[in-house]
């Protein structure tokens, strides 16, 4: 059947409930979020006259639970007017309205009798063929389904969302024995489409894949710490980013979920698991149960593995627990030489190779882990999943790591780590040996296409759904048609091609301005198009500010001058090109990397994109085109009628309050994204396809290349008025420094168009000059050099 999602009803506000219900709300879905009612009334309402009887008392945990997480920070939706698409509820006045509901899921308390109530009485007003679904993170999903119909039970399934579900990608699909499998599929892909989700099928054991895995992670170094004597900074240190996992690593990571979460966790594998041959070291280490008998359990009770306090100056300090004498102590900084190693070694699979092999303790540590690891996840196969990349895939969607332990092995060679794992008593399973005597990867990419191996087949087959998607890391080795140090550009078929950044944080240098000019000319003599898209953590932190700082403070104008109009002149070449350009920001797009947006004739923008012109917060105005074309847009937004003044301001300020977007979303209200012509995707996986889509669309319609613009309409000392009389405002009342009103002035001048007497139209290329000639200008004021090296140092301000 075709089957459509515009309905959804949550059961269950709690944390995950109402979050659950934002996001299903990000997604355009109309949403209804029930609850229980109170049974009892405060003084406040009280007095009020309300009664039990009152709908916003009957309705109020719903809503209360609601607009908390709309006030929470990150916020769980995409743009604040989406909640609108959210109603509240109570179980007993408005279950009967699931009746018109195309999904339910039910996120109440875990508690399996009163999960099964609840079925119950959905049961009586749920319209048969209506998905229905769980989200509960521990309780054996067909337990669930005992005395329920037989329609229920072949549309029913768990759906584990990790906390918080905007943010976490991983969603892991429960099916009992009798859900249809056209409910399974149906629920992977909308989940991956429309929700951007991961999705992974999980058999029904205990805690699932992820949890299970991550669990396991978590536990065994708990003990591995007690058995080196480790810290909680080297822990940390040791399990962040430099193994590609988040930056709050182990202890901080606890401390954010609560340690109480953990132990309830482990306590349930502990006692659920008993044939699980790592069944001891889901016990609770000592040291960590006399942490949660003092609630000492992380953030929420204010302290944990780390605890913020006031120092004897009344400066906020961080503290870190000894776990010895489980006493607070200020937080030491961590070195090791197998760490200094890697310093030079951006890519994380050559990485690991140099971890692994340390001779100190790092080495020995990462030693234990890992084959600790490895051996643990080929044991789990069959119980927990019959494919290898469906664990990989919920360890990287769920707990952040950016490689998953298949991939960290693959990393480390097969057989290598074998050899380790045998010396250390972490003999991996049989099937493993097996797989060494005709293969020697768990992965492997063939024409593009990425595989893995499947055990009982012993052959590579296809990773379901991948065969759909472009992934630069499948295509790179083949399709590669031109690379610098900056940039590779690949083939992606059908007359298109793509720039991919890999500079440090994809910052915008002259390698990265060469690599776009060379794509726009490969394109114009050999395609039909270009799209500008890469697979790292974040599309682009902006330009290179070290650059910037260095040709400032070395006084080199000349040089600084010839490199803001190169930054120019790439920017104006992807707008006036003969192809399409077609950019796909995700995640940051800081700066000139916003710049380069704006100057694409489309941008297929990833639903987490924080993207905007940041340069003011360093002591700049954007130098790269970002000015100018604020100002074409302003020109272009006017209408007649409109006051000009007004739209002006509020261009003003998105560039003087370095304003960036919290979503794709929200990159349209600041005029970084256009209306009927940019689009947003929520699906990360889906971003390059669908770009290259709207590429291959704008180049069939017969693309015409663009006139650079005369017409822009800038209004002179009319604005300027308004921006000097403003700054001096703020700064008379102490709300910006003489600096910033500087700043703010020269920013005004280039929007306004300079010192001109009246509304005037202009060129591009006149706003491009005075653009320039501003951003060199405020380049050679101290104060603004000492915000640039406060960023390449950390927030260190240079004094001389």
């Amino acid at each position: 059947m075709k089957r459509i999602i515009q309905k959804v009803t949550v059961l269950g506000s709690g944390v995950m409930g109402s979050r659950i219900a934002c996001h299903f709300a990000n997604a355009g879905c109309e949403v209804l979020l029930l609850d229980i009612i109170p049974k009892s009334l405060s003084e406040v309402e009280l007095s009020k006259g309300l009664t039990l009887e009152s709908k916003p008392i009957r309705n109020k945990i719903a809503a209360e639970a609601l607009q908390f997480a709309l006030k929470s920070n990150p916020s769980p939706i995409y743009k604040k007017e989406f909640a609108s698409r959210i109603n509240v509820g109570n179980f007993e006045d408005d279950l009967s309205k699931i009746a018109t509901s195309d999904w339910i899921i039910e996120v109440v308390v875990e508690n399996l009798d009163i999960k099964k109530k609840v079925f119950e009485n959905v049961e009586k007003h749920r319209k048969p063929g209506t998905l229905i679904t769980s989200n509960t993170s521990g309780i054996p999903i067909y337990l669930m389904t005992e005395g329920r119909s037989e329609d229920f039970k072949a549309h029913f399934c768990g759906t584990h969302f990790f906390n918080p579900p905007r943010y976490l990608k991983l969603l892991e699909i429960i099916p009992t024995v009798h859900t249809k499998s056209e409910v399974i599929d149906f629920l992977t892909l909308y989940g991956e489409q429309f929700l951007g989700k991961t999705t992974v099928l999980c058999k029904d054991t205990p805690a699932f894949i992820a949890n299970r895995v991550g669990v396991y992670s978590i536990m065994s170094l708990l003990h591995i710490v007690e058995k080196m004597e480790l810290t909680v900074e080297e822990v940390d240190k040791l399990t962040g980013s430099v193994l590609g996992r988040p930056k709050s690593a182990t202890f901080r990571t606890c401390d954010v979920v609560g340690l109480d979460t953990l132990v309830l966790v482990a306590n349930g594998l502990k006692k659920n698991c008993i044939e699980d041959e790592a069944n001891a070291l889901f016990s609770i280490p000592e040291y960590i149960q006399k942490m949660v008998d003092a609630k000492w359990i992380g953030d929420k009770a204010g302290q944990g593995f780390y605890k913020k306090v006031k120092n004897k100056e009344g400066k906020s300090e961080i503290l870190s627990l000894d776990l010895k004498t489980l006493e607070y102590k200020p937080s030491q900084k961590v070195k090791f030489a197998t760490l200094e190693l890697t310093k030079s070694v951006d890519n994380l699979k050559e990485r690991v190779k140099v971890l692994i092999s340390g001779k100190d303790k790092a080495g020995e540590f990462y030693r234990e882990t890992f084959t600790g690891l490895f051996q643990y996840v080929s044991n789990r196969i069959p119980e927990i999943s019959d494919e290898l990349y469906r664990i990989d895939d919920a360890l990287k969607a769920g707990f952040g790591w950016e490689l998953g332990p298949f991939e960290y092995w693959d990393a480390l060679g097969v057989k290598e780590a074998i050899s380790m794992m045998e010396s250390s008593g972490h003999k991996p399973a049989e099937w493993v040996y097996e797989m060494l005597t005709n293969n020697n990867t768990f992965y492997k990419t063939e024409n593009s296409v990425r595989k893995f191996y499947d055990i009982p087949s012993k052959s590579y087959k296809t990773i379901p759904g991948s065969e759909h998607f472009i992934s630069l890391e499948n295509i790179r080795s083949s399709k590669t048609i031109w690379k610098n140090s900056g940039v590779t550009i690949t083939d992606l078929g059908d007359g298109i091609i793509n720039a991919e950044f890999h500079t440090k944080m994809n910052t915008i240098g002259g390698e990265i301005l060469q690599g776009l000019n060379k794509a726009v000319d490969i394109a114009e003599k050999e395609y039909r198009g270009l799209v500008i898209s890469n697979e790292g953590a974040n599309f682009s932190a902006g330009a290179n500010v070290g650059m910037i700082f260095m040709l400032a403070a070395e006084q080199d104008w000349d040089e600084l001058h010839m490199a803001v109009k190169l930054f120019q002149q790439t920017t104006m070449r992807l707008r006036y090109s003969s192809i399409p350009v077609v950019a796909a920001p995700h995640n940051l797009a800081l700066g000139g990397a916003c710049e380069v947006c704006l100057h694409a004739d489309m941008v297929v923008a990833h639903a987490e994109t924080y993207i905007g012109l940041v340069e003011f917060g360093v002591g700049l105005i954007p130098g790269g085109g970002g000015t100018k074309e604020f100002a074409l847009r302003l020109s272009d937004s006017l209408k007649e009628g409109d006051i000009a003044l007004n739209s002006f301001r509020d261009k003003f300020l998105t560039l003087g309050q370095a304003k960036v977007s919290t979503s794709a979303y929200e990159a349209f209200d600041l005029g970084i994204l256009r209306k009927g012509i940019d689009k947003v995707v929520i699906s990360r996986v889906r971003l390059l396809s669908e770009a290259k889509a709207e590429c291959l669309k704008l180049a069939n319609a017969g693309y015409t290349q663009p006139l650079e613009r005369k017409d822009i309409r800038v209004m002179g000392n009319e604005a300027l008025g308004l921006v000097y009389a403003g700054a001096n405002s703020m700064f008379s009342g102490n709300f910006i420094s003489d600096h910033d009103r500087k700043i703010s002035e020269k920013l005004g001048f280039v929007l306004a168009g300079g010192d001109l007497s009246q509304p005037t139209l202009v060129k591009e290329q006149y706003l491009l000059d005075l653009e320039r000639e501003i951003f060199v200008s405020l380049c050679s004021e101290k104060k603004t050099l000492e915000r640039i090296h406060s960023i390449i140092n950390g927030g260190k301000i240079l004094r001389n």
